[in-house]
């Protein structure tokens, strides 16, 4: 018995080299690098200061995964060979978004069951495009916000793009440019969100 299982094991490892469950890797994942933080040490206090909950946006299917799409024509998406994000999109975004509100704006950013005890402003909405433009060779974010101020039963809303010049289709150029161009985006909605 012990022979024919040595025998079983011996015959299946040439097929181990060649069995795969999943794709190869790239050889980096790419993140995004936020460009105006809270200060480490620095505190916060909701009683002293307004307060908001961001929300992971919404997404289209194109750019929920991992990969980077690519704007090919008006009605046709492709994906950067090699570019994959450290985690979804959306996530990455919000995380950027709530730092950069955090510094900009003197509010104090709550998580959802952190506001549950507290009456702040809700932002939420959906990141419309995040990845490259092939025909301006541009990385592209668009973000649709919904803002819910502190006590307002309104929504407001707001459309929030940038772009930024890329000078090749790849994975290098499309984590820089797309950092950039998020930062920029997380900038306007923080001067947003903190005016009136």
């Amino acid at each position: 018995m012990k022979t024919r299982l040595l025998l079983l094991a011996v015959a299946a490892l040439p097929l181990a080299g060649c069995i795969s469950f999943g794709a190869k890797p790239p050889p980096s994942l790419l993140t995004l690098e936020t460009t105006s933080g809270p200060a480490v040490g620095a505190e916060q206090n909701s009683a002293k200061a307004r307060s908001i909950t961001i929300q992971v946006p919404s997404t289209p299917t194109s750019i929920a995964g991992a990969r980077v799409p690519v704007q090919a024509t008006p009605t046709t998406i492709a994906y950067v060979e090699d570019a994959q994000w450290s985690e979804p999109p959306a996530r990455l975004f919000a995380r950027l978004l709530s730092d950069t509100v955090s510094a900009r704006s003197n509010m104090v950013v709550l998580s959802t069951v952190q506001s549950i005890s507290d009456p702040s402003a809700t932002l939420a909405g959906e990141l419309r495009r995040f990845g490259l433009d092939a025909t301006t060779r541009e990385a592209v974010v668009t973000y649709d916000a919904a803002l819910t101020r502190a006590g307002a039963e309104t929504v407001e809303k707001r459309r929030f793009e940038a772009r930024v010049p890329v000078s090749a289709i790849d994975a290098a150029n499309a984590g820089t440019a797309l950092s950039q161009a998020a930062n920029r985006v997380a900038g306007e909605v923080a001067t947003w969100v903190a005016a009136r």
